[in-house]
């Protein structure tokens, strides 16, 4: 067992009684400001299997909002503005394996431990689920779907943002391995919810499959499972403004703090010279907390309570897209954006063209634009070989040195010296 799996059960049972209190009190699971640590050990029963569920979607969601600031940092979408020199590692792009940012929990820039925390929460749930009946746990089916649901979504996270990756002091894994890992549960949780008749699920879960998918670039079987997701849906991740822990970190961090600021490339994002209204961005017209760096502050989270999209009809549309696009049909891909721009607010002028090259760049484009800030940036920065910017080399203007070549978080060393199937190997 590492150092962050022992950190982790530690940090769990600290809190198991206080959370079966506070759940049994409110008496329903839609009562619960969704909890943040789980019970390790002697709690994991048939009784508390709503709640245990409760502290997985929790866990995931802080995780989840760490991924979508560490990866937008890491890509473009987000700049270093702080005086400390964690971020300036990410933003710089030369993040040192001997550094511990990926070794916290959630909160911090890095998604490693955070991940792994949500995935061996998970497994511990799905082991207990697996093992109990219908008869001691009601809707089994429907909690096995959510849980494997969300489970997926971490993997998913863990291989667009880990360069390599182990799961629960596990084997070094590669991005493939682990998106395979995560097409296992979201299969699961499609099965489970379709008996179950759990509809958000189902669609999460095709959703999420989707995306694991085209990862791997396997484009016809990505977008068999986008055509799945209705129409309007979106499954978000929640937070909220009584808990540091629970805020919303993009508004926290960059509206709130100040210690990021939003990347040059999105700061005056336009399309045939109209605004694009799905990327908000103000200049604060002055300096973040490092008092050097400009500070622009978007404004599509408007507050430490608003939610995040962990998946939503636009990015399964995105996936047929570029799905049609790789099969040839151009004029599919097009109709697709131009069905995205009629759905602004103000809409976005149509777009035209039949050059392939073309519309390939607009979806690049779209994807920016479609799903700014909501942890997709970082896998497209890698699978679209996206430039860097500012390029490799650049100055990093605060804090010395020059701009690097990550495009992942690398494994850290303090996993591969605690976790005994690396012996240490780097």
């Amino acid at each position: 067992m590492t150092t962050r799996t022992r950190a982790a059960r530690t940090a769990v049972r600290a809190s198991a009684l206080a959370l079966v209190a506070i759940t049994a009190a409110c008496g329903s699971l839609l009562e619960v400001d969704v909890p943040s640590r789980v019970p390790a050990d002697g709690a994991v029963v048939p009784a508390n299997a709503a709640i245990l569920m409760n502290s997985v979607i929790g866990e995931f969601e802080c995780a989840f909002g760490g991924a979508v600031t560490s990866g937008g940092t890491l890509g473009d979408e987000l700049s270093n503005s702080s005086p400390g020199n964690t971020t300036w590692q990410v933003d710089r792009r030369d993040i040192a394996t001997s550094s511990t940012i990926s070794t916290g929990g959630c909160g911090g820039l890095g998604p490693f431990g955070a991940l792994n925390v949500t995935l061996w929460l998970s497994g511990e749930l799905q082991k207990g689920l697996e093992s109990w009946s219908d008869a001691q746990v009601t809707n089994r089916r429907q909690l096995l779907a959510t849980n494997a649901a969300y489970a997926g979504y971490a993997l998913v996270l863990l291989g667009e943002q880990m360069c390599t990756a182990t799961i629960d002091a596990g084997p070094e894994l590669t991005k493939a391995q682990v998106w395979t890992r995560a097409e296992e549960r979201f299969t699961a949780a499609i099965a489970d919810a379709q008996a179950s008749n759990t509809a958000d699920i189902l669609a999460m879960a095709y959703l999420g499959r989707a995306r694991a998918r085209l990862n791997q670039a396997r484009f016809p079987e990505a977008a068999a499972d986008a055509r799945q997701v209705p129409a309007n849906f979106v499954r978000n991740a929640t937070y909220s403004s009584a808990d540091p822990r629970r805020f919303n970190p993009v508004f926290n961090s960059n509206n709130q703090a100040a210690g990021l600021t939003v990347g040059p490339v999105y700061r005056a994002m336009t399309f045939a010279g109209v605004r694009d209204p799905r990327v908000p961005v103000t200049n604060a017209n002055r300096t973040g907390s490092n008092n050097s760096d400009s500070l622009y502050l978007q404004t599509k989270y408007t507050s430490l309570a608003a939610p995040i999209p962990i998946a939503k009809w636009a990015e399964a549309q995105l996936i047929i897209a570029e799905a049609e696009l790789a099969a040839g049909n151009v004029a599919a891909a097009v109709a697709i954006i131009n069905t995205l721009h009629a759905r602004t607010t103000p809409a976005l002028p149509p777009f035209a063209s039949t050059s392939a090259a073309e519309v390939r760049a607009q979806l690049t484009y779209e994807r920016r634009a479609e799903l700014f800030l909501e942890s997709q940036h970082l896998g497209d920065y890698q699978r679209l070989s996206l430039p860097f910017v500012p390029a490799t080399g650049a100055p990093f203007p605060f804090g010395g040195g020059f701009y690097g070549t990550n495009r992942c978080f690398p494994l850290p060393d303090l996993e591969r010296t605690t976790n005994p199937n690396l012996n240490g190997q780097r």
